[in-house]
């Protein structure tokens, strides 16, 4: 599995492109707000050859959902999030035109996400694991034949992700993080939602949250 990343909008968020030797590509919190972003990204699908065939939210805060609209439009896709984080989704016009994003289009899931029942396409399978307590559905996906977490806002590069929103709860984030992120082996790379690329093992040495 090959994980191409784009950094779009005023948080900086990482969206990110899962493909593999199939062709099939997978969506990942798609956070392009304007045409131009949006275009990137479309642009980058068709020069790759690439073959939309399903849109994944790891947390649906407005940051990482801004492109659903746009994705489901474009490619009449499968959308899936967890269902604990359906109202965070929900929640997102009501405060979408504060922070400057009047032109926010809302979409609905097609479907739900189950920890522990795989997501497929290709040749591809990724492991779906809970953590909650940036948002409350908050999900990781785990790919293991390349070792790599699409993480989301969970664990940054030497942070971890705010519980000051809605939802939120620091002592369930940092259970998440030692129950769903480090019992994986420190060669795996974390593909946070904001920030570079990170490791389980370098984060369990230095990441002054986990000590």
């Amino acid at each position: 599995m090959t994980v191409s990343g784009f950094t779009f909008n005023a948080f900086s968020e990482n969206t990110y492109l899962l493909h593999d030797a199939t062709g099939q590509c997978v969506v990942v919190d798609p956070g392009c707000y304007d045409k131009a972003e949006q275009q990137a990204l479309r642009a980058f699908i068709e020069a790759q050859g690439l073959r939309v065939v399903l849109l994944l939210n790891t947390h649906c805060h407005i940051d990482h959902v801004f492109g659903n609209k746009f994705i489901l439009d474009t490619y009449d896709v499968p959308f899936l999030i967890h269902e604990a984080d359906l109202a965070t989704l929900r929640a997102v016009p009501t405060y979408a035109p504060s922070y400057g994003f009047a032109q926010y289009s809302p979409a609905e899931p097609t479907g739900f996400l189950t920890p522990g029942t795989p997501v497929t396409f290709g040749t591809t399978e990724l492991e779906v694991r809970f953590a909650p307590g940036h948002a409350p559905g908050h999900v990781v996906f785990y790919h293991a034949p390349t070792a790599t977490v699409i993480g989301g806002d969970v664990l940054f590069q030497g942070s971890i992700g705010r519980t000051d929103l809605p939802g939120g709860d620091y002592n369930t984030l940092i259970d998440s993080i030692r129950t769903q992120l480090l019992t994986l082996p420190d060669t795996v790379t974390v593909y946070p939602g904001h920030g570079p690329a990170t490791t389980i093992g370098a984060e369990r040495q230095s990441n002054p949250f986990l000590r």
